[in-house]
């Protein structure tokens, strides 16, 4: 259940630090005839009335606001009779920030507008770009953005102008908060890195810590900060320190540090009378006691920031808190309540224009019609929350981004096949299971496929034709699979049932579908994945060690018996006959480790015996990689076969003298791969080629005849950690090559692979968990998607650490039979026949899965 909260109360307290600030003492020069009473001389009056001014501003910062406004209505008077117009357009911009404060928008805008006339007359830039900042924020709480937009792009072309680096990047960040409520992701990232590159210039550390999620620094500064403010009894500042203090200690699931935190910030602008930052910080209090499941507390908190909202007419709060009041109601199983919150919360967000807000509100909605069995309400909800979000998806963000944006949103297609498998609507079903995964990789694909990828339409939805269409040109039978959480209403509470939706896309365009029931486990299927590979010794290698489960090796297949009677057994009648047609299974989640070659039927026949197997992250995905190697096949010559493949052609590269890799204190050196050398060289005799082996193997020689190769075998050692930060965690271990510039010389990364062009049909990743990654729902993001990314349409990696020995062994089984028999799956799915026999163990012959291409 979608909970608009925590980013949102962020933004909020963002908005509360970048909130145009009072403008401090002006140089009050008055004219010789100037007279502010008889009585007085002009000295008097002109200390008077620098006396009060110091005295409104210290009002502002203990957060005395009503105080304030009188002060500086006094001042006003006296400045208006005097005819001092930048001192009365000054006090003007003053008076709204108060009643900004105090969350009277439609009076902070009037006072806003008056001192911009004024600062326009003045030519007085310094204040228009802080009041032009000052009207945007006051716009933008009241939920109209184009308006915001507006003052804010006025406001960011003065203060560049007259280089108020400050205010610039204060514009920055407030621009961001609106294209972000409005889903313009792109625009909202660019304002967010330009603020942030303004913010390290000037030298606010704690808003870069916080930016970069170095929380525990960003906790010592506000700290630091906290001490000075509570010094010189600037209230308000403290009260949005502490705020913000509660957010860093939440982000560290810190959750009774965040409390105390946001009591004493809340008790600050509670006795200021800052209704914005008491709002906030109410908002806030609430998401710590959601998070703890704590309800009824919550509830009360969330009304409370409510009515707050609703008193300031604060549209985008109160849009918010009605969604949180919804959510909490829904946890709580009352859901006429539920609904009724939701509906409003979703008639505001439309209004403003919330798109982001508004698709979350829907994902919710149609969560409770689906509690309620209203499967047909559900449906039609959930296909609008779809269609928002989808409607935000922009080519614009980088492929990292695009995967953290679909795996957010995930909740509303798991949604959606539900309501639709329970109105036996299964095809459709398939498209949305579909729709849900692959995405970012389908754009990436579709955009280097495509002749000008600087102009591309948006991808439409696949239809059921495409994805029949797919599996005939494959020639195979395609098999998707989906872990739902069915949502049901038993007595007055929300149960969820795991569930397994599989789909079976025949080369004739047949399409079956079956449920398997999940409950009848004693743990959950990720585990009984995990489980299924501990038992047959599964190694994990992380950065600096190798851990062995099951260091006996016993050949234990139980877990992989009860994975064959879950994922093959309900569809195994509708699976080909003939052991050579291809199956081609499209996992989802914790899915993707599974070894289907090992998966073993009740007689204890591994799936590998009966079918020729091959892996996909998507349908789509793979109608796209069919596309890339016609590509390749244009590229190099069509006629060549694998056996006439010259050294030009082929790469093989086995054991490499191997790095050194530290980071931070930390330090591993990789043991040599006498087996992986053996290999290598078997290998490249069968191609009448030369292996690069040893100090040969340099990252950068291999990176060079990458680009050429149309065969690349690598079998080194395999990593599992994004070493350069790129988002994209694996590396591959090559010899160094002396280059001082690189964070761990010899390691190629998936991210470093993911930017090169590659003409290769065929890449074999002859290394420790290569296939592996981090497990989104855009696939494993690893090695295996950026070798795909770089134009490769077929590529074979491991799911755990192998054995030296038993992979050289199958590597030279696959390669002989592939000169024999082009069909890729077919070769390697003879060469785990010809393995098993020698090494029985699963372990040391079903590691490796072929993504992709077969032929």
């Amino acid at each position: 259940m979608n909970y608009h909260l925590r980013r949102l109360s962020v933004v909020t307290a963002t908005l509360l630090i970048s909130l145009s600030c009072p403008l401090q003492v002006v140089r009050l020069t008055w004219g010789s005839n100037t007279v502010l009473a008889q009585a007085q001389t002009t000295e008097q009056r002109d200390d008077e009335a620098l006396r009060l001014y110091q005295l409104g501003i210290q009002q502002l910062n203990k957060g005395q606001f009503r105080e304030a406004l009188e002060t500086f209505e006094q001042i006003l008077i006296t400045f208006k009779a005097i005819g001092h117009r930048q001192g009365e357009g000054t006090i003007l911009h003053n008076i709204g920030f108060a009643y900004a404060n105090l969350g009277q928008y439609p009076q902070a805008l009037a006072y806003f507008q008056q001192a911009l006339a004024i600062a326009q007359e003045m030519s007085d830039k310094v204040t228009e770009g802080k009041t032009l900042n000052g009207i945007g924020q006051v716009y933008n709480s009241l939920g109209q953005y184009s308006q915001a937009l507006e003052s804010y792009q006025k406001a960011l072309a003065i203060t560049k102008k007259i280089g108020d680096k400050t205010t610039e990047g204060m514009t920055l960040t407030n621009m961001g908060v609106v294209y972000d409520n409005l889903g313009q992701y792109p625009q909202a990232l660019e304002s967010y890195q330009q603020a942030l590159a303004i913010i390290q210039e000037i030298g606010n550390k704690v808003v870069v810590y916080d930016n970069l999620s170095q929380y525990p620094q960003a906790l010592e500064s506000y700290q630091q900060a906290l001490a000075i403010v509570q010094e010189i009894g600037n209230k308000v500042t403290q009260g949005i320190i502490l705020n913000n203090m509660g957010v860093v200690y939440g982000r560290l699931g810190q959750d009774s540090q965040a409390l105390e935190s946001y009591q004493q910030g809340l008790a600050i602008a509670q006795e200021i009378g800052n209704k914005v930052g008491e709002g906030t910080t109410l908002h806030n209090i609430g998401e710590v006691y959601r998070h703890q499941g704590q309800y009824p507390q919550a509830l009360k908190y969330f009304q409370q920031a409510l009515a707050i909202a609703q008193e300031m007419s604060d549209k985008a709060a109160e849009g918010m808190a009605l969604h949180n009041i919804g959510a909490a109601y829904d946890k709580r199983g009352q859901y006429p309540q539920a609904l009724k919150y939701f509906q409003q919360a979703l008639a505001i967000r439309t209004e403003i224009g919330d798109k982001a807000g508004e698709s979350a509100t829907l994902n919710n909605i149609g969560g409770v019609y689906n509690t309620q069995g209203k499967y047909a309400q559900a449906e039609t909800t959930l296909f609008a929350a779809i269609e928002i979000l989808e409607s935000l998806r922009a080519r614009q963000l980088r492929d990292d981004q695009k995967i953290s944006f679909f795996e957010q949103q995930s909740g509303s297609y798991s949604f959606l096949q539900q309501a639709l498998v329970a109105q036996n609507k299964f095809d459709k079903a398939l498209l949305i299971a579909e729709r849900s995964r692959g995405r970012a990789l389908v754009e990436l694909l579709d955009s280097k496929l495509a002749e000008n990828p600087s102009n591309l339409p948006d991808i439409k939805p696949p239809t059921i034709q495409e994805l029949k269409q797919v599996a005939s040109e494959q020639n195979a039978t395609l098999v998707q699979y989906s872990i739902v959480d069915e949502a049901f209403k038993i007595k007055d509470n929300r149960e969820w049932q795991q569930k397994l939706y599989i789909w079976i896309i025949k080369p004739t365009g047949k399409i079956a579908f079956k449920k398997v029931d999940l409950k009848s486990l004693n743990q959950s299927l990720s585990v009984l994945v995990t489980n299924s590979r501990d038992d047959i010794g599964v190694r994990g290698r992380n950065i600096f060690d190798v851990t062995v489960i099951n260091p006996q090796g016993e050949n234990s297949t139980k877990n992989l018996q009860q994975l064959h009677k879950l994922l093959i057994a309900p569809i195994a009648d509708l699976l080909p006959k003939d052991p050579n047609a291809r199956v081609i299974f499209i996992p989802q989640k914790s899915l993707f480790l599974v070894p289907f070659a090992a998966l073993q039927d009740e007689q204890g026949k591994y799936l590998i015996e009966k079918h020729t197997i091959l892996t996909a992250p998507s349908i789509q995905v793979l109608d796209l990689t069919r596309k890339q190697k016609g590509i390749v096949e244009t590229r190099n010559c069509t006629s060549c076969r694998f056996a006439n493949a010259s050294l030009q052609d082929v790469l093989i590269v086995g054991n490499p003298t191997m790095p050194k890799i530290k980071i931070g204190k930390l330090e591993a050196n990789l043991e040599p791969l006498p087996g992986a050398e053996k290999e290598a060289i078997q290998i490249a005799k069968l191609f009448n080629t030369k292996a690069l082996t040893g100090s040969n193997a340099t990252k950068t020689a291999v990176m060079q005849l990458m680009q050429k190769a149309r065969i690349i075998h690598l079998a080194t050692h395999g990593l599992l950690h994004d070493f350069k930060g790129f988002g994209v965690p694996g590396a591959i271990a090559l010899a160094p090559s002396g280059t001082p510039d690189d964070v761990v010389d010899g390691l190629l990364t998936a991210g470093e692979i993911f930017d090169m062009k590659l003409s290769a049909d065929l890449v074999v990743l002859s290394a420790c968990d290569t296939g592996r990654g981090d497990i989104t729902g855009d696939g494993v993001v690893g090695l295996s998607r950026s070798l795909i990314s770089a134009g490769v349409p077929s590529v074979m990696v491991s799911l755990w650490a192998v054995n030296d020995n038993s992979t050289a062994f199958l590597m030279t089984e696959f390669y002989r039979n592939l000169q024999q028999n082009p069909d890729k799956a077919v070769s390697l799915r003879q060469a785990m026949l010809t393995a098993m026999k020698q090494y029985p163990n699963p372990k040391q012959w079903a590691a490796f899965t072929l993504i992709g291409e077969s032929e």
